[in-house]
């Protein structure tokens, strides 16, 4: 399935980009975003374009074969982009993207874990060279540590019957496929979750997704040196796809701009229209903020 970068055209309005500037994408994925942000920055701006998946920097790369030339593609986590910058020679740049969400690519592809209804190996890491999987949690940490990882990073009511189920099944035998993991979510909850329209076990997957990258606290360092990095009147957007990491940007720009290094430009997260989620469902639970440094 072809990945669909959300909110396209609100991310190439509010960027506010002109030719010539220097963007950072920090989540460059298979270049969707980018490719839009280059056609407004080019022939003499230049974009680096971030990302902890191998695969889909290399997708990215064929897929901007157009601006050839005036971009850059960095494997890494974007908690560490000011090393990142500082690597390439860039003192300050003119603007600054976070998508956070899962691609399509990624989503759809059962050997990467991430999939609720198709079944692969327990993953779940955006970069295949880390050392720690889902399986990992599920299966060595204590009830009581699953059960704080589905409750804070999945906001799940019904996280200590879930966990009690998961240390119950691997004493049996390991858990090691997405099947299983959501079979049991669905055995220990599916019938509470009644005519709710997410399925049982999203909460679990995103609370492992979480732990498993560590995405939350990556996105508590990134911001504070991402917003440090900007030039004067260069923007930040984010999009985010869940309340926690909404909290986190919120309260940070609120932050910045209580310190007066930022102007907030969006009081209230922008949403996907409803012409975009009838194209792309994913779309639906997308969060866009703005702002601008002073």
């Amino acid at each position: 399935m072809e990945h669909k970068p959300v909110m396209r055209e609100e991310i190439a309005n509010y960027m506010n980009l002109n030719p010539g500037q220097v963007v950072l994408d920090c989540t460059i994925g298979t270049g969707g975003h980018a490719q839009e942000i280059l056609k407004k920055i080019a022939p003499q701006g230049r974009l680096i374009g971030v990302d902890r998946d191998a695969d889909s920097l290399s997708i990215a790369d064929k897929n901007l074969k157009d601006f050839n030339g005036f971009y850059t593609l960095v494997k890494d986590d974007f908690r560490h982009l000011d090393r990142i910058l500082e690597n390439l020679k860039i003192q300050n740049i003119d603007g600054i993207l976070f998508d956070l969400g899962i691609s399509s690519f990624q989503l759809d592809n059962a050997k990467r874990g991430f999939s609720i209804r198709e079944d692969g190996p327990l993953d779940m890491r955006m970069d295949k060279d880390s050392y720690i999987s889902a399986y990992d949690l599920v299966n060595s940490l204590s009830e009581t540590e699953i059960s704080g990882i589905l409750k804070n990073f999945g906001q799940e009511r019904w996280h200590n019957r879930i966990a009690h189920y998961l240390v119950e099944e691997r004493n049996r035998a390991p858990i090691s496929t997405t099947k299983q993991l959501s079979d049991l979510v669905m055995k220990a909850v599916g019938y509470r979750y009644g005519a709710q329209k997410i399925h049982p076990a999203t909460r679990t997957f995103q609370a492992f997704r979480i732990a498993v990258n560590r995405e939350l606290e990556a996105l508590d360092m990134a911001l504070d040196k991402a917003v440090r990095s900007l030039n004067k009147g260069g923007r930040i957007c984010v999009i985010s796809f869940h309340s926690l990491e909404d909290k986190i940007v919120k309260e940070r720009f609120r932050k910045f701009s209580r310190e007066g290094i930022l102007t907030i430009i969006t009081k209230k997260p922008l949403r996907s229209s409803e012409s975009e989620i009838a194209e792309n469902i994913r779309s639906r639970s997308a969060r866009l903020r703005v702002a601008e440094r002073i």
